[in-house]
């Protein structure tokens, strides 16, 4: 693990993962962005981990992509920046533990893209979010995928095309983030949700989440067809029968989670 990122690890099945650049105002340079990459992948495989914080150090959670390491750079190194950064969002939401962001200060271009990422995110009632690379002359096209998927298109052409910042109300209303807490409740209303998240069966979790991403690119016929195979085999699992017969029979249910 780099300085860059740190790792915690809890007890409860929640485990933090803390970019730590405040100085750079947490900006996505292609070495954090490898180095979260490398992170991800491990605790992907790691059983006694069920759901992950990704929080950010100081007052800014991430200002995009280190504009120092664009500016200049030949466009071999420009695809090799923008490939990390797809590479990082798409491992996000395909390692089977959830993903919670705990949004502070600003979360601006691939900042923003990483809020949309997540699969959940609670935000400080300060917070703002905005696409502003058209400002620039760079539109944000990769931060686009995310946000076009997590928020109306309206709202996210709006976003993309002015640049302006939203509140972290209008982000609620939106679907951008889940939660919007007072700021001296970020971390521990996001802690709570990890938790209530890593109380359930990781198994069945893992097999939700997957689901969740694939049913929503089909059309819903073909959604229908394959999430009533996917429900089918789910079934048949050892958590779930578990948890049925722990329902049935008034107890709490033991589970096995990903042994």
């Amino acid at each position: 693990m780099s300085e860059s990122i740190v790792f915690a690890q809890a007890d409860d099945g929640v485990a933090t993962v803390t970019i730590n650049e405040p100085n750079t105002r947490n900006a996505l340079s292609l070495s954090v962005m490898n180095d979260l990459i490398d992170t991800f992948a491990e605790v992907a495989h790691r059983t006694d981990v069920r759901a992950v914080v990704l929080s950010t150090a100081g007052h800014v959670f991430s200002s995009g992509h280190d504009l120092k390491e664009v500016r200049g750079a030949e466009l071999e190194t420009q695809q090799e920046i923008f490939e990390a950064c797809s590479r990082l969002m798409q491992l996000i939401q395909h390692i089977p533990q959830p993903v919670i962001a705990q949004v502070q200060g600003v979360a601006t271009a691939a900042g923003c893209q990483l809020v949309a990422t997540c699969d959940l995110a609670v935000a400080a009632a300060s917070a703002k979010f905005a696409t502003p690379g058209v400002k620039i002359g760079l539109f944000c096209s990769t931060p686009m995928v995310a946000l076009s998927r997590a928020v109306p298109a309206k709202t996210a052409m709006r976003m993309l095309l002015t640049g302006d910042f939203v509140s972290s109300e209008e982000a609620l209303r939106f679907g951008l983030v889940s939660d919007v807490v007072a700021d001296d409740e970020l971390e521990t209303a996001t802690l709570d949700l990890a938790r209530k998240v890593a109380s359930a069966s990781s198994a069945t979790v893992a097999i939700g989440k997957a689901a969740f991403y694939e049913q929503r690119e089909l059309p819903v016929a073909e959604a229908y067809a394959r999430m009533s195979e996917v429900m089918a085999h789910n079934a048949v699992a050892a958590d779930a029968q578990e948890g049925i017969d722990a329902f049935l029979t008034k107890r709490e249910p033991q589970w096995r989670h990903r042994e």
